[in-house]
């Protein structure tokens, strides 16, 4: 009977024993599922993106198409007077791209069959300095002046703002010379477009300021052609930039 009335006492404990252990885990389960939903970072919706800032307009592009007076013969390009009209623009805070298209021994001609190419780089400024070895050779006026005449239109209808440099040769040549002198404030008047009246204006003829032979600017001769183009340049920078025409099937109208 003893052993009985045992057994039963046990079997009455046991049970409010495990049932406040099993509250506890209860609780523990609980509390534990609360830290883990709490641990979980909570993540913040992203920072709207910023626009783009705008890409800064590209500095205007000068290119200078000419012979071997602007190509520098007998001297580095950067002493040529493009490079230095583009050194000096730049440092004053005119922001300006130059191209030096000089060729030495090029003519009206040449040069007219070289502008495509120059053209399809989208110049602001063409700058125009040929007609020299036309008439050193003695062509005909007619042809430099068809060629000269081209090359502007041409420019003017792809939107290219022109600079015309005023070319002379020797009085030697007789009349001829003055035709040539004279063939370049026409065409300036007629096609409406800025002059340099003569590129060599206080070089040409000046032995100081040319090398040995008589004709190609010193470095210093270079400085001083720099400063006889500056202004119109600086003149036709400031200008707005016409719209190219458009063409058709047959070409540029």
């Amino acid at each position: 009977m003893w052993r009985k009335l045992a057994t039963l006492a046990l079997a009455l404990v046991i049970p409010s024993i495990l049932l406040p252990l099993g509250a506890c885990g209860a609780q523990a389960s609980d509390g534990a599922s609360r830290e883990a939903r709490q641990a979980v970072p909570i993540s913040n919706p992203a920072p709207a993106a910023r626009p783009a800032p705008a890409p800064a307009p590209a500095a205007p592009l000068v290119v200078f198409l000419g012979d071997s007076l602007t190509a520098g013969l007998g001297l580095d390009e950067n002493q040529a007077y493009p490079a230095l009209l583009g050194q000096q623009l730049n440092q004053e805070g005119k922001a300006v791209r130059v191209v030096n298209a000089g060729v030495s021994g090029d003519t009206t001609a040449g040069g007219l069959s070289r502008l495509n190419w120059l053209l399809g780089q989208h110049p602001a400024v063409l700058v125009v300095g040929l007609g020299a070895n036309d008439g050193l050779r003695g062509l005909p006026l007619t042809e430099i002046e068809s060629n000269l005449r081209e090359i502007v239109r041409r420019s003017q209808a792809a939107g290219a703002r022109v600079l015309l440099l005023g070319m002379r040769i020797p009085p030697n040549y007789g009349p001829y010379a003055d035709q040539l002198a004279a063939l370049y404030p026409k065409l300036a008047k007629e096609l409406n477009v800025p002059l340099v009246p003569f590129l060599l204006d206080k070089v040409g003829g000046i032995r100081s300021l040319n090398q040995a032979d008589g004709i190609h600017p010193t470095a210093k001769g270079q400085e001083v052609v720099a400063k006889n183009v500056r202004p119109y340049l600086e003149k036709v920078l400031a200008e707005r930039s016409p719209s190219p025409k458009m063409t058709d099937g047959r070409g540029l109208r």
